[in-house]
C-alpha cells in the first residue's frame, strides 16, 4: 500500500479529518479531534534503528492493543515501535509494499476503533451509524 492509497482510506472513515498540526511534513489524522494515525516520509525520523533504505519510504503510525502491537512487530519487519510515539500503544508501519493491503486496512480500522472506544458513549453511537 502506497501513502496515498493510505490517506485515502483514512480519510473514508467517519468523521475523519487530515491536519498538519507538526507542520507540513507530517499529516495527521483525527476523528473527532483525537488522533488515530499519521503518515511522513520516513525521512523525517533519526532513529538509529531505522535503515536508509526504510528511510526512503513513507511511515504509518496507527494506535495499537499493546499485546497486538508485539505481535506484529514480530510478524512484519516493516512494523516497529511507534516513532516519537508511546510505543506500548502505537506501531510504525513502513509502507515499503511487504505487508499486505488488507492487513495494512485492518491495522487502520482497529486504530480508528480503539480511538473511538475512548470518546464519549454518545459520539460513539453517532460514529457507528456511518459503519
Amino acid at each position: 500500500m502506497r501513502d496515498e492509497q493510505a490517506q485515502i482510506y483514512l480519510l473514508s472513515k467517519p468523521f475523519s479529518t487530515l491536519d498538519y498540526p507538526f507542520g507540513e511534513e507530517v499529516k495527521v489524522f483525527r476523528v473527532k479531534n483525537k488522533m488515530f494515525a499519521t503518515i511522513a516520509l520516513g525521512q523525517t525520523a533519526k532513529s538509529a534503528k531505522a535503515t536508509d533504505e526504510a528511510k526512503a519510504f513513507y511511515w504509518m503510525n496507527l494506535k495499537c492493543d499493546p499485546h497486538e502491537a508485539l505481535i506484529l512487530r514480530d510478524i512484519f519487519p516493516s512494523v516497529i515501535a511507534g516513532y516519537h510515539m508511546n510505543k506500548a500503544q502505537w506501531n510504525s508501519v513502513i509502507l515499503d509494499g511487504s505487508i499486505p493491503q488488507g492487513e495494512i486496512e485492518r491495522m487502520i480500522d482497529n486504530s480508528f476503533d480503539l480511538v473511538v472506544s475512548k470518546l464519549t458513549k454518545k459520539v460513539q453511537e453517532t460514529i457507528k451509524i456511518y459503519l
